[in-house]
């Protein structure tokens, strides 16, 4: 990619110029049978010996990363690093690397303070070679990551529009007919976690329903909430959250079915046998699935599923594949979604890197029974307070796209911060920008609510600075409102935002109106509207 960017060397023409050993092992130039050559590190003794190139980073900027690699035997991760001195490490990106092909190593890094580091690569198997080829390292400044972030939105979330008004007795255009569009819903979903203040106060519910269209409650629909003590369930403060929701109009993502974390398990659950477990567990997934089929878009089935493994250690392996193919049965209606943290937030947590999580997925689905069960992809998106790797972002984004399922970021928040504000809009626009995300879900909120790390208000609903970035997003992902006149042939073209438009037509001669509805979707571009005046 990009040549290899400010890579010396980066195809290894020129043998193992520009690159160094890296620790204990050795390295060499090795060809391939098909002619290729690729740089090797053999005898390794430690993780992180093999091979390395020191590169000048410049603070600010965004590196984007990408690499070729292959181990000697079987398979092992393998992670591109970044040695800033000092003995600190930055990770950049990893991928499971397989012998006999070739994998796709991709990532990158925000630099965060100007100078030289070493780029080297880790195997925690050092019994294994690495081998790599075709690396590179692109810079772009914020301005050029904001240019190419606008290009994109420019191509995936909007549609060249071509509308033509006519009478009904005649083919023939109504030519200088005054258009009015107003956008009544948006295409993109971009919504904000719920939690049960809302149903105390008329505050929290005015500042929810004039902005946001779409939600997922933040703990009332878990099993804890629901189920405290065995045997007794309470669906009350879910119940009453739907109907809040329903009633304005908003959409909900089911969160969660089961949370494969040990720890946020009630008692009662961790003393089940195994026997017992399975049959709560029946009775869990019936229950809350049926309960609210038809009423959810989308179902966390098993949350973090990757990260922790309290069902399958105790119901077996397949478990996450079986309670998949329970939902998607109890709900056909509603899309079944693997959900993780840490796969596009944080290059270090090996176990769910993009890689893992599309593995996780596609073995899930290649389970007896599940290959067409509408599937999607759940990254939680909580950012430290510090600048987002949107490099690291992105690539792990594309990563997941290869699946061919819907993304959504389901529980987006920034730590507190000075740049809080700055890093969440970074993070939201990043998000929006990428062809492969179908929704965005904030976990913040107003601070009466308790929502203390991402607050979107003060104590009396008055905006913070993420409030504010968060409002000016919806104002801008939504078009405004457009008042044209048709041409001579009854035509008007223009590009909008993806989503549901009223458009009214007012007759040049007798001044009278007709209003209809229209959609566009990213389909539209090629098609011509044909508006009927009554």
């Amino acid at each position: 990619m990009y040549g290899g960017g400010i890579i010396v060397n980066p195809q290894f023409t020129y043998g193992t110029y520009g690159w160094t050993v890296s620790g204990q092992g050795e390295i060499a130039e090795r060809v391939s049978r098909t002619n290729n050559g690729f740089m090797a590190a053999y005898n390794r003794k430690l993780p992180l010996d093999s091979f390395s190139q020191k590169v000048l980073l410049e603070k600010g900027k965004f590196y984007m990363f990408s690499a070729w690699v292959q181990v000697s035997e079987g398979s092992e991760t393998v992670s591109a690093v970044f040695g800033t001195g000092g003995g600190e490490f930055v990770p950049g990106g990893s991928v499971v690397a397989e012998h006999g092909c070739w994998s796709l190593l991709k990532g990158g890094i925000a630099a965060n303070s100007s100078g030289p580091v070493d780029l080297l690569f880790e195997s925690k198997n050092t019994s294994k070679e690495i081998w790599v080829d075709n690396v590179s390292l692109q810079p772009f400044s914020k301005k050029q990551w904001r240019f190419h972030q606008d290009q994109s939105i420019e191509k995936v979330r909007k549609g060249k529009v071509r509308l033509q008004v006519t009478y009904p007795y005649s083919k023939a255009g109504v030519g200088g007919a005054t258009i009015l569009i107003k956008q009544t819903k948006p295409g993109f979903a971009f919504g904000c976690g719920m939690n049960s203040h809302i149903l105390e106060s008329t505050d929290y519910q005015n500042w929810f329903a004039s902005r946001f269209k779409f939600t997922a409650f933040t703990n009332e629909m878990k099993w804890y909430s629901t189920e405290k003590k065995q045997g007794q369930e309470n669906y009350t403060i879910a119940d009453a959250m739907l109907k809040f929701a329903q009633d304005n109009n908003i959409s909900i993502r089911g969160h969660t079915v089961f949370w494969d974390d040990p720890k946020y398990q009630t008692d009662w659950v961790k003393a089940l046998s195994p026997k017992e477990l399975q049959e709560a567990a029946e009775r869990r997934i019936n229950s809350i699935v049926s309960r609210y089929a038809g009423d959810v878009i989308a179902w966390d089935v098993v949350n973090e599923n990757l990260h922790f493994s309290f069902l399958e250690d105790n119901l077996g392996k397949n478990a996450s594949s079986i309670y998949f193919s329970k939902a998607y049965k109890l709900d056909p209606s509603a899309r079944m979604f693997v959900n993780e943290f840490n796969t596009i937030e944080f290059g270090g947590d090996v176990k769910v890197s993009p890689g893992n999580l599309k593995k996780r997925l596609e073995g899930m689905l290649s389970y007896p029974g599940n290959e067409d069960i509408p599937a999607g992809i759940g990254v939680q998106g909580h950012f430290g307070p510090g600048q987002p790797n949107l490099a690291y972002m992105r690539s792990s984004l594309d990563i997941l796209a290869t699946t061919g399922a819907p993304i959504w970021l389901t529980e987006v928040s920034v730590e507190p911060g000075l740049y809080q504000a700055q890093y969440l809009e970074e993070v939201l626009r990043e998000a929006y920008s990428h062809p492969a995300v179908e929704g965005i879900i904030i976990f913040a909120g107003p601070l009466p609510a308790g929502f203390s790390a991402t607050a979107l208000t003060d104590m009396n609903f008055n905006s913070t600075p993420a409030g504010d970035v968060v409002d000016k997003l919806i104002k801008e992902w939504k078009s405004d409102d457009l008042k044209a006149r048709t041409d001579e042939g009854g035509f008007f073209g223009t590009s909008l935002l993806h989503g549901e438009y009223e458009i009214t037509i007012i007759d040049p001669i007798t001044n009278s109106s007709s209003t209809s509805i229209f959609e566009v979707t990213k389909d539209s571009s090629e098609k011509i509207f044909h508006i009927q005046m009554e």
